[in-house]
């Protein structure tokens, strides 16, 4: 990992006054050979958003380790590179904030989506997969109802040792690519106010979620429910073969299965996510999203992490029971959209 950097605009701008275009390097994060994989569902899977401008721009942290995943080397990468890419988002694509909805705490809340970020692209790694790069707190979306769309500097920091304590310990997780503080003043009620502002990246295989689905179903429409299940199908289970009754019946069988090793592993490490809500489940079982989590400090199946969860459905025990009802909530759209076979 590099050493942490100021990097306000004037001082590398490619644009810029100071340096000719010519003398400098290309941002590697500009030219990577990004897919319009989601993108290409179309518009009623998402909004198109702008960034937010952000009075300061200082990278926090760059996660090297997961560059040469990317076909990246991290000696080329420079962290003016991370800050002109994830801090002033230069960049001709469309951010997408996504759509979704879901159960939370069991009750069921259309009203979500992302609502402080959008999936910045989609790049294939050097192992095949399709990989989403997402961010959190880079401003409102159409989804942020009265929220500032911001995260604080203490939120980042957390979900980097969440996600980095967990896949140490073995746990399918996200990963955060980075972290840059962004110099704004913000409020929250439950910590000390002021405090500081961060853009977070987040490497994922997906952030396409149960919710997703859900929100779908919801609108009453199985047309595109029907048209996510075959992309998600195609994109993240190919090894499925062509969509079908059969193959939706085992798309379906490995989504219960990774889910319930991904549950296994929070158990064996002593992990409580704090909030299985649906619009917390990832389609590909992997583990993402850490606000109010919480590591173990002693065995106790009653151990909640999250302070507003007064009735504990969330507790480190109750996970298990959390994740099969989320199942079960997914068969609803699910079923919706597959037609029975004759």
């Amino acid at each position: 990992m590099g050493a942490p950097a100021s990097a306000d605009e004037p001082s590398f701008h490619p644009y810029g006054r100071r340096r000719s275009p010519r003398f400098l390097p290309m941002n590697p994060w500009l030219t990577l050979p990004y897919e319009p994989a989601f993108a290409a569902l179309g518009p009623d899977f998402y909004a198109e958003v702008p960034a937010a401008a952000f009075p300061q721009h200082r990278l926090r942290w760059r996660n090297d380790d997961l560059l040469p995943r990317l076909h990246l080397n991290p000696a080329t990468v420079r962290d003016e590179d991370f800050v002109e890419a994830f801090g002033l988002f230069r960049s001709d694509r469309p951010f997408l904030a996504m759509a979704y909805h879901g159960y939370q705490f069991g009750q069921y809340n259309p009203r979500l989506g992302d609502g402080r970020g959008f999936l910045y692209g989609q790049v294939r790694g050097r192992d095949g997969h399709l990989y989403d790069l997402g961010t959190k707190g880079s401003g409102q979306t159409p989804y942020s109802r009265h929220a500032d769309g911001r995260l604080t500097l203490k939120g980042a920091v957390r979900e980097i040792l969440a996600a980095e304590a967990l896949q140490r310990l073995g746990v399918t997780t996200s990963r955060c690519l980075c972290a840059i503080e962004t110099g704004e003043d913000l409020w929250r009620g439950d910590e000390p106010s002021p405090t500081r502002s961060a853009v977070m990246v987040r490497l994922s295989r997906s952030h396409v979620r149960f919710g997703t689905f859900e929100r779908l179903h919801y609108l009453k429409r199985p047309d595109l429910v029907g048209k996510l299940l075959d992309w998600t199908m195609a994109t993240y289970y190919p090894h499925l073969g062509t969509p079908g009754p059969d193959a939706y019946g085992a798309f379906y069988a490995e989504v219960v299965e990774r889910t319930a090793v991904l549950c296994a592993q929070w158990m064996v490490a002593g992990f409580c996510h704090a909030v299985l809500n649906t619009d917390n489940m990832s389609i590909v079982g992997e583990s993402f999203d850490y606000g109010p989590y919480g590591f173990l400090p002693t065995y106790d199946p009653r151990f909640t992490a999250a302070y507003f969860d007064e009735m504990g459905r969330y507790s480190y025990g109750n996970q298990p029971r959390a994740c099969y009802w989320n199942l079960q909530m997914l068969q609803v759209p699910l079923q919706a959209a597959i037609a029975p076979s004759p």
